[in-house]
């Protein structure tokens, strides 16, 4: 394989910026063809982003030929489903997150990838941005010394009556078909990033409840993470405060100093140390993914290491699932 040609399970709207136009602007790859269940739809997308294929059924597309790797972007519930397709296939996957719909998922579909020998990838994409690969850097060089704490905060205010009855919002809080709400809508890049700045977990605790009433899923969640170097992280997250109360902040206290940063908003990063306070602004992203599926274009073509594995994947189900008492 010398180049990726990639086919797309759902081009829906987290498709139309934040990544599909990206596999065309990475070395070595291209967006060969699309897939929607609504045919005028996935039709209407390929015209529109200049994508060779287009089709209605998942098959026909995992068996195009042209095509040798396959990125799932629909909702949650179905992802184990089309990676198991793509598997059998032979063919590799970048797939969506939250991976699945709880850590049980995750485990059979990281699982079936090893049986088969296929190479997997889960979109946790944030760790690729280089904010954050920025954090990550002075954490390795212990730029505010040993960590001793993270404290995360995600507030956001309710969705509205319109948004509710918006089928292209509304599926984010079914948890039969996303999991578990906007938490596990949100939370995996947050938990994400802890994972990768700290490595393994060693004990996680958490409470969930569904305060306003407004859909069947939780809206708030609060969690508690022991890593294994030591590190704490306290979490808590709120879809129910007012407009002035939103909030989108994680702070890394070390013995040294702290460093504060926004997951989803592009704010500068601050670091704090000996009185003082430096910021570092980024550039906001045309497409948000780009970082990341470039190194999994490199690693589908052997270049680099996994950027974000099925065993990464699976433990950040494994804490969606602890803090919501899955």
């Amino acid at each position: 394989m010398n180049s990726i040609s990639w086919g797309i399970i759902g081009c829906g709207d987290v498709t139309e910026v934040k990544s599909g136009p990206a596999f065309n602007k990475v070395p070595d790859s291209r967006l060969h063809a699309v897939m929607r269940r609504d045919a005028k739809k996935a039709a209407d997308y390929a015209k529109r982003h200049h994508v060779p294929k287009w089709y209605g059924n998942a098959d026909d597309l995992v068996n195009d030929p042209e095509v040798n790797a396959i990125y799932i972007a629909t909702p949650p519930s179905s992802h184990e489903e089309y990676a198991a397709r793509a598997f059998r296939a032979g063919k590799p996957v970048y797939v969506e997150k939250p991976m699945t719909m709880d850590a049980a998922a995750a485990k059979r579909m990281s699982d079936l990838s090893k049986q088969l020998g296929q190479k997997l990838v889960v979109a946790h994409y944030r760790r690729a941005q280089p904010a954050f690969e920025l954090i990550k850097s002075w954490l390795g060089d212990e730029r505010i010394g040993k960590v001793r704490l993270v404290r995360s905060t995600l507030f956001k205010k309710p969705l509205t009556k319109e948004e509710l009855q918006n089928e292209r919002i509304a599926w984010r809080v079914n948890p039969l078909v996303a999991g578990g709400g906007l938490f596990h809508d949100l939370a995996p890049h947050q938990l994400d990033l802890m994972y990768f700045f700290f490595g393994e977990v060693e004990q996680a605790i958490g409470i969930s409840t569904n305060q306003a009433g407004a859909y069947e899923s939780d809206d708030i969640v609060s969690g508690c993470i022991q890593f294994k170097n030591g590190v704490q992280f306290v979490g808590s997250w709120c879809f129910n405060v007012s407009p002035e109360d939103e909030r989108d902040e994680i702070e890394i206290i070390g013995s040294e100093g702290r460093i504060v940063f926004s997951c989803f908003e592009t704010k500068p990063v601050r670091i704090y140390m000996g009185g003082q306070m430096s910021e570092y602004g980024f550039p906001r992203l045309e497409h948000v993914q780009q970082p990341m599926i470039e190194k999994v274009v490199q690693y589908f073509l052997g270049k680099i290491p996994n950027p974000c594995s099925a065993d990464d994947g699976v433990a950040v189900m494994r804490l969606l699932d602890v803090f919501t008492g899955k």
